[in-house]
């Protein structure tokens, strides 16, 4: 009898008799078919306006492909990428973009982490002050370039205005000065995403059990100890996640600086993007903007990359 019930169990189990050992029946095949059927909406999208135009872009940074020309365009190989490792313009531009996106995500993250913590507490009105946080997020970044042109006008802007009513001197051009141009510009990116990073560490902050901050507090622990034991474990993954998400953003602005300087006073906030845009559609070099496109883009993958493994190692870790 008990052998008899050990075979009838073994033949009834999951994953024994018949179909066990191929994955699954056609009732298996049929779901994975469907969750096929329910992903397409999505993913065609994605293959059509992203992996399509990125591979076309990659091909044509291999190519002489110009505006204007007459002749068929060829294959010249990597001739763009060796022009670009000389072109000191480019690489000038490059340190600008690594400058202005630590200028911009630095202070982005650190003023809205103290935002967060503020928009936490049990504050009186505090839905208003949350909404009030996140308009400049609801603003396109026309219009915030627009606004802060406006704000940085020489003759009638509100910021040389206040300077002249305080009597601390007669104000400047601070979008053409040489020397105040990319500090003014990075002044409006930190403006223009700290709420998204903002609503990002509020929730984050939101997930952590109060009865944590409860169990440190009857224990003696202070303001500063509580943030370092027990609010900044819960929020680094959510923290490391925007602030890599802000770098690369940041590094791809275009329309926000586009809109305030155009990449001036002579290149000082010319952004890769921006020099990019001017080679491709002001002088029609189109192989040689898709060639500095690649160079971002490889950029870009490489620190998505180290944010991935160091991910996986806090993961480890922990």
């Amino acid at each position: 009898m008990r052998k008899r019930s050990v075979k009838r169990s073994a033949r009834g189990a999951p994953g024994g008799g018949r179909g066990g050992g191929r994955g699954g029946g056609p009732r298996d095949r049929l779901v994975d078919h469907g969750a096929w059927f329910l992903v397409l909406p999505a993913l065609i999208p994605i293959l059509v306006l992203s992996v399509g135009p990125l591979l076309y872009g990659i091909a044509l940074a291999f190519t002489d492909s110009q505006s204007g020309r007459t002749e068929p365009t060829q294959w010249i190989g990597t001739l763009n990428f060796q022009d670009l490792l000389h072109d000191t313009l480019f690489w000038d531009s490059f340190r600008i973009g690594l400058l202005w996106a630590v200028g911009v995500t630095v202070p982005q993250f650190l003023l809205a982490l103290g935002l967060a913590l503020l928009l936490n507490e049990n504050l009186r009105f505090r839905w208003l002050a949350r909404s009030l946080a996140i308009i400049p997020w609801a603003m396109p970044e026309v219009v915030v370039g627009i606004m802060w042109r406006l704000v940085y006008n020489p003759d009638a802007g509100i910021l040389n205005e206040t300077i002249r009513d305080l009597g601390l001197g007669d104000g400047r051009d601070w979008l053409s000065g040489l020397a105040t141009a990319l500090p003014a510009v990075i002044v409006v990116g930190v403006w223009a995403g700290m709420p998204q990073t903002t609503v990002a560490l509020l929730a984050g902050l939101q997930n952590t059990p109060r009865e944590l901050h409860e169990a440190a507090a009857m224990d003696g622990a202070g303001a500063w100890r509580r943030f370092r034991t027990v609010t900044w474990p819960a929020l680094k993954p959510v923290a490391l996640a925007i602030t890599a998400l802000n770098f690369i953003w940041n590094f791809n602005s275009f329309a926000l600086v586009y809109v305030l300087t155009s990449g001036g006073p002579g290149g000082r906030t010319r952004l890769p993007m921006l020099f990019a845009y001017e080679e491709a559609f002001r002088y029609g070099q189109f192989g040689y903007a898709a060639a500095m496109g690649c160079v971002m883009v490889a950029v870009i993958s490489v620190i998505l990359a180290l944010h991935l493994v160091g991910r996986l190692r806090g993961g480890e870790d922990a």
